[in-house]
Parts: C-alpha cells; sequence; structure tokens
C-alpha cells in the first residue's frame, strides 16, 4: 500500500470511524481500524460487533493494499498533526507508515485477515433527509432506559404511520415521542435500536447532509449515503403499546414560557433532596404556577411564574432532572403542561406545535 490523501478529509474521517472501535480485550483487533484501497478512494471501516461503519475518502493510490491499525493510534497521531496539507500512508513490512512533510510515524499493525466483516443489509429501504432523522433520535433517545435488564426499552423505538416516521423512547416513567413529517407513507416494518448504538449514530450522522438510504432486516439496520455506510444491531423484541397510558383529556392546563419555567427549574435543583424532588402547585383561579423545592440540609425556594392556566387545583411533585429533559426537544418559545388526578402522568409540548410529546409520571409524595 501506498497512498496519498488530503490530511483535512483523511483527519476527519478516521475521527468518525474511530467511534465503532471496540474496547474488546478478548478480540485485540475490534480496536483496530481496517484501511483497504478501492479504485480512487480508501475505505476506513471499524465495528464493535454491534455497530459498524465504513466511510471512503477520495486518494491517489499508488499501490494498493490493507492494513489494521490501533484506532485510537492513528487517530491520536493524527490529531497531534498541525499545519499539514497531505499525508503519505505506506506499508511498510506489515505496518503502517504514516507520513508528512514534518512527521515520520510507524504504526504497529494487526493481522487483517482477524477483521470482522461489516454485514451487507438487505430488506426493505426508504429515504430520509440525514437532518430529519438525526432530529427524530435527538428529540426522544434521552428517556431511554439506561440498563440493559429489559432490552426493548433500553432503546429507541421507530415505526412508520401515514406519512410520519414516528421516534419513541420510553424507561417507564417518562416517555418522548417526537413525529417526523416524510413526503409519502412508506412500508416499513417497525424497528428497536439499542441505545448505547443511538447515541454513536447520532454522532456519526450528524454532519451528514445527504439523503440517507435506511435499510432493515431482521437483526440488522443500514444508513447509507455517497462515501458512508453504516450498520446496527437491532433488537428482536415487542415494544410496549404506549399509545394506552396517554391521557385523552385533562383536568387542568398551564401554558408558561420555556424560559421562565427553565430558570424556575434550575433555580428549585439547587434546593431539592437527593432524589431531585420538586413541587409544582397550580391554582388556575388565583393564576398561581409555583414552583417550590426543599432540602433539609441546605434550605427552601419557591418561584412564581406568570403563566395562562385553566381547570381545577393541583400539586405534584417531580424528578427535575426529568422535567428539564425535554426542554432539548422544544424549539417553541412557549410550553403546554396539562394534568389529570395526581397518580396520572403529565403531558408536556411546545406551544402551537403537535410533533412532539412528553409524557412524564409523578412522584410519590
Amino acid at each position: 500500500m501506498k497512498i496519498e490523501c488530503l490530511f483535512s478529509k483523511i483527519s476527519k474521517a478516521v475521527n468518525q470511524v474511530e467511534r465503532g472501535v471496540g474496547k474488546n480485550l478478548t478480540l485485540p483487533i475490534l480496536n483496530s481500524i481496517l484501511i483497504i484501497t478501492s479504485g480512487k478512494v480508501v475505505k476506513l471501516r471499524s465495528t464493535n460487533l454491534s455497530l459498524g461503519v465504513e466511510i471512503e475518502v477520495p486518494a491517489k493510490i499508488e499501490t494498493e493494499g490493507v492494513v489494521a491499525v490501533p484506532g485510537n493510534i492513528l487517530t491520536n497521531t493524527l490529531n497531534s498533526f498541525r499545519g499539514e496539507d497531505k499525508v503519505f500512508l505506506e506499508l511498510v513490512g506489515q505496518n503502517l507508515l504514516v507520513r508528512t512533510k514534518n512527521n515520520e510515524i510507524l504504526i504497529k499493525s494487526f493481522p487483517h485477515d482477524d477483521f470482522p466483516t461489516i454485514p451487507i443489509v438487505s430488506g426493505k429501504s426508504w429515504e430520509i433527509p440525514s437532518e430529519k432523522f438525526i432530529d427524530g433520535l435527538r428529540s426522544v433517545f434521552y428517556s431511554g432506559a439506561i440498563s440493559d435488564i429489559k432490552p426493548e426499552i433500553s432503546s429507541v423505538y421507530i415505526y412508520p404511520s401515514d406519512d410520519r416516521i414516528i421516534f419513541v423512547a420510553t424507561d417507564s416513567f417518562r416517555l418522548a415521542e417526537k413525529k417526523i413529517i416524510i413526503k409519502k407513507s412508506i412500508d416499513l416494518p417497525s424497528i428497536i435500536i439499542p441505545l448505547k448504538n443511538i447515541t454513536e449514530i447520532i454522532k456519526l450522522l450528524s454532519d451528514n447532509k445527504e439523503i440517507l438510504k435506511i435499510t432493515s432486516s431482521k437483526n440488522q439496520i443500514s444508513f447509507s449515503s455517497p462515501g458512508f455506510y453504516l450498520t446496527s444491531r437491532i433488537i428482536d423484541g415487542v415494544f410496549p403499546d404506549y399509545t394506552q397510558i396517554i391521557p385523552k383529556e385533562f383536568k387542568t392546563e398551564a401554558i408558561v414560557l420555556k424560559q421562565d419555567l427553565l430558570d424556575a427549574l434550575k433555580l428549585a435543583n439547587v434546593f431539592s433532596d437527593k432524589f431531585n424532588q420538586i413541587k409544582l402547585n397550580l391554582k388556575p383561579k388565583e393564576k398561581v404556577f409555583e414552583i417550590s423545592s426543599q432540602n433539609n440540609d441546605i434550605g427552601e425556594n419557591k418561584t412564581k411564574i406568570t403563566t395562562t392556566t385553566t381547570g381545577e387545583d393541583i400539586t405534584l411533585n417531580f424528578n427535575q432532572k426529568y422535567l428539564i429533559d425535554c426542554f432539548q426537544s422544544i424549539p417553541e418559545d412557549s410550553i403546554i403542561l396539562r394534568f389529570n388526578e395526581a397518580n396520572k402522568p403529565v403531558i408536556i409540548s411546545g406551544g402551537g406545535n403537535n410533533s412532539f410529546l412528553y409524557l412524564i409520571m409523578p412522584m410519590n409524595r
């Protein structure tokens, strides 16, 4: 192998591909990035067996070749270079020589024959702008369960509904749902993607401005665009029928400015207890929307917010973190909160926009 690449392109690609590198002591080959020459491009691959990525970089190829080198070593090497325009990669024996006008680095390689194949997913395909798909994932993923005890909820659930793609995540204490409008209805099976892969998928697709081709089979899903290919394992399970727990009627409704509520919640958190517990007290007839918190070791706090409130009086306790998490998914300036009895879930959405819904269960007092 003997190739020449633009530093900016190879460095960016290596940093992206390194996200798919496994941290595996029993299978050291998973810690590597595979470099393959192909035509007028060099392909960079990584996998941890659950997630796999391949990115193509234009290159001037003098001699073909294949090599697998430690992902962290290659990434840290390129990130240490400054002011470079071109990078030359060359196989010297079985090792990789990385050369620039100012540097010459020799990196020891792994046996590349041991590198696992990245699955080529075949099945039903559909297309969506990358920005829309990322918006769907970002809007809900934080609500997924951290524990793997129930894999079907330690995930993001994706399914079609008419001209929309629905993204859902829940940890059984709160639930986030985002509806993304697409141009036409599609025939797509529902998909459950593991939460631990979602954060990497978001990062890997965040700079992608292309139309994504998404293909799914029973066990795998792939995302592809020119010069980019990403695969993830999908969960073979059944996501809970969450629509049954979404209330259809409400006894109290409040409309508040998002920034006012955010400021009040941040202040309440300073005085919250070890469970991040805060109290919401609504008295529509008195036009009162009050947030309070108390910590026996620190003190207590009460903040009143200007609001438009209708319905019955209600007092509920919530986990402050769970409440504040949904703000990242609401771009609108105002927020609507809808309440029922003390043991019923609260629904939060953006003012004038029904594409995002957030459900949160009150805490026991």
